[in-house]
């Protein structure tokens, strides 16, 4: 199973009381299960939220079918406002 980071972003940072964390995961919808568990207002904003692996744009593929490698970076990007 592959240690990824997540970094959260804005809303996502102040849902999960932190910037960054640690969890192990092979698939980036795994990676967002083990996401501060028990965390509804966490997932409420995951569930609205963008993603970035590596840099590059997840887009609209499922979250299941998104590999991730050992020491991989997750960014959480969840909708700004304005603009």
């Amino acid at each position: 199973m592959a240690s990824v980071t997540l970094r959260y972003w804005a809303a996502a940072k102040d849902a999960a009381g932190t910037a960054e964390q640690r969890v192990c995961a092979d698939t980036l919808a795994a990676a967002l299960a083990a996401a501060s568990p028990g965390s509804q207002r966490l997932h409420a904003v995951l569930a609205r939220s963008s993603f970035l692996v590596d840099g590059q744009p997840v887009g609209l593929r499922r979250h299941d079918s998104v590999l991730l490698a050992d020491g991989a970076v997750i960014e959480v990007l969840p909708p700004f406002a304005g603009g």
